[in-house]
């Protein structure tokens, strides 16, 4: 049983850029899925294609057993409930408070005089604070978020992806901003949630040493195309530089040094 399955997916801009070509795999529930490669490999489009914030040229994506590639409008906005987005930037509103975005995670779940006026039930304010506290925020929940810390306002869009209670977390470079002791609290938090609630987690990383450290599979692309897909513990010194190139260097034996003198 596959909760996303993603067949020939193709996708161009224009008609120069050809962004993605054919990507294919398929991902289990409950899987920790870490999507590497270089700068400008596609690793971002291949999320938003996944959640269609941007439209797939080819191919077919189906996620829970729904054919995602052809939603539109309200079908769309429901399906997109069931996957949450964690975005590198973090895309909060600054000047409100954590909870206020946080609550924006149920906007999909609401009509558009709901969402327009920010109407939310207790049940959701409840939940939202419950969120909030277990991410490790509980003291800055009426905060604004312009108040907050880089690795502070990730945890408030991990948050605001959980309250839409999604079956997938898709997770677009969520450490590249952030100094080492925030990369780790988020990963960290993405792999208590993937491992306590059972919610399938693909992130893009550049860092391959973190996709070593937390993920059960890691998936390679290289100018738009799936080069490697597999167990971590496997991928050879050959893998990193089929998918970095001059880049990978000595990376491979820097980290298996490392985690030998772990």
């Amino acid at each position: 049983m596959h909760l996303l399955q993603v067949d020939a997916l193709t996708k161009r801009y224009g008609h120069e850029t050809l962004a993605l070509n054919e990507i294919s795999f398929d991902v289990r529930p409950g899987e920790f899925v870490a999507i590497i490669g270089p700068s400008g490999a596609g690793k971002s489009t291949l999320l938003r294609c996944l959640n269609r914030l941007i439209d797939i040229s080819s191919g077919q994506v189906h996620f829970d057993g729904v054919n995602v590639s052809s939603l539109r409008g309200t079908a769309l906005r429901r399906q997109r409930t069931q996957i949450g987005m964690i975005f590198q930037h973090y895309n909060l509103v600054n000047r409100l408070s954590v909870i206020e975005n946080v609550l924006h995670g149920r906007l999909g779940y609401k009509g558009t005089f709901e969402g327009i006026l920010g109407l939310y039930n207790e049940q959701e304010k409840q939940e939202a604070v419950r969120i909030i506290e277990s991410v490790g925020l509980g003291e800055q929940i009426y905060k604004r978020c312009d108040q907050l810390s880089g690795g502070q306002k990730q945890r408030v869009g991990i948050a605001r992806a959980l309250v839409q209670q999604p079956k997938m977390l898709l997770c677009d470079e969520p450490i590249a901003s952030l100094d080492p002791n925030s990369s780790k609290i988020i990963m960290d938090t993405l792999r208590e949630i993937n491992q306590n609630l059972g919610i399938t987690v693909l992130v893009n990383l550049h860092q391959v040493d973190v996709a070593l450290r937390y993920a059960d599979r890691v998936i390679g692309i290289k100018r738009g195309q799936l080069v490697f897909d597999g167990d971590p513990n496997l991928i050879t010194d050959q893998q990193i530089h089929q998918i970095y190139g001059s880049e990978s260097g000595d990376l491979m034996l820097n980290l298996r040094e490392r985690y030998a003198a772990a």
